[in-house]
């Protein structure tokens, strides 16, 4: 009886150890001394995600993450994903961040004044991105803006949430816009921020730009504006790559500001939210007139005799450059 009292007792002492050991492993600090980062497919079970934390240097040992996943008090499912794992993290800390689906979250910048075309290219050419590119959407209906998403997520839902993004802009902009605006709708408002956007890089300068739009429109006066003339050119697929010459500005093309009446009959970029609200809410000016100043901003006029000489002064200075 002694003999197998002892036995016993070795046996719970082995197990106890055993069990010691385990939890050791398992809360023991990972090989990484970087972060790691793994992608885990769905349908992947544990010891898959074991072997693939093990082949990324993440855990010493598959089998001590298996054993973090059945260690009692919590049985929620590692969930798949792309996920970074902190340097040194345990195996126990790994199996907490995949049950709590703490995936790498990516961001995607689309600048302001893009043409769809470029934001098209955008899109398909972000790797962690899935699926094709729908049918290109109309000019402008896409906003700039910084899209967080996840891996895998869809190129056409990316585009979706681009374009309700900009429906939603726009109507709120067009809700909060000033009354008697030489234009009767939201579609016209952003063809104006497209060019407002186009025009200028300045947050300080877009009302006026708008404020100098909006009063050539009331008095019939051609917006006379380049981009709109460049955009007739090239149709959002690029950049010109060279000057203006006068025949561009005589070109009969719809978005020839320069030729045509009025609005041109599309946005010619994506517009942000700035511009969008300068084009609905211009700045109350005297001002018609407007040319660069030399130094990223512009240098604006009430009558063509004070624009002829701000057009002296930027020739000057650029002629000293």
């Amino acid at each position: 009886m002694r003999a197998l009292l002892s036995g016993i007792f070795g046996l719970a002492l082995l197990a106890g150890a055993a069990v010691l050991y385990l939890y050791y492993e398992m809360q023991r600090a990972g090989p990484s001394v970087e972060p790691v980062t793994v992608v885990i497919e769905r349908g992947t079970g544990v010891e898959g995600i074991g072997a693939i934390l093990e082949t990324a240097g993440a855990v010493r040992s598959r089998y001590w993450l298996l054993a973090a996943s059945i260690a009692p008090g919590d049985e929620r499912p590692l969930q798949a994903g792309e996920y970074e794992i902190p340097p040194g993290a345990s195996a126990l800390a790994i199996v907490r961040l995949l049950r709590d689906g703490k995936v790498v979250v990516h961001r995607l910048t689309v600048p302001e004044g893009m043409a769809v075309a470029e934001i098209m290219t955008l899109v398909g050419d972000t790797a962690a991105l899935t699926g094709s590119l729908p049918p290109t959407p109309p000019e402008g209906s896409l906003l700039p803006e910084t899209y967080n998403f996840t891996r895998g997520e869809n190129r056409s839902a990316m585009i979706d949430r681009m374009r309700a993004a900009m429906t939603e802009e726009l109507a709120a902009a067009w809700a909060a816009r000033s009354a008697d605006l030489p234009f009767s709708t939201p579609e016209e408002a952003l063809v104006l921020a497209s060019i407002i956007e186009k025009e200028t890089a300045l947050d300080r300068e877009r009302r006026h730009i708008a404020g100098v739009f909006v009063n050539r429109l009331r008095k019939g006066m051609r917006l006379q504006s380049d981009p709109t003339v460049i955009y007739g050119i090239t149709r959002g697929s690029g950049r010109l790559g060279r000057e203006l010459s006068r025949g561009d500005l005589t070109a009969p093309t719809a978005y020839n500001t320069y030729t045509i009446p009025g609005l041109p009959p599309g946005p010619i970029a994506s517009p942000g939210r700035d511009s969008l609200r300068a084009a609905v809410n211009p700045l109350a000016t005297d001002d018609l007139y407007f040319v660069a100043d030399g130094t990223g901003g512009h240098a604006f006029a009430a009558t063509l005799d004070a624009h002829n000489r701000n057009v002296k002064r930027w020739r000057e200075r650029m002629a000293g450059q």
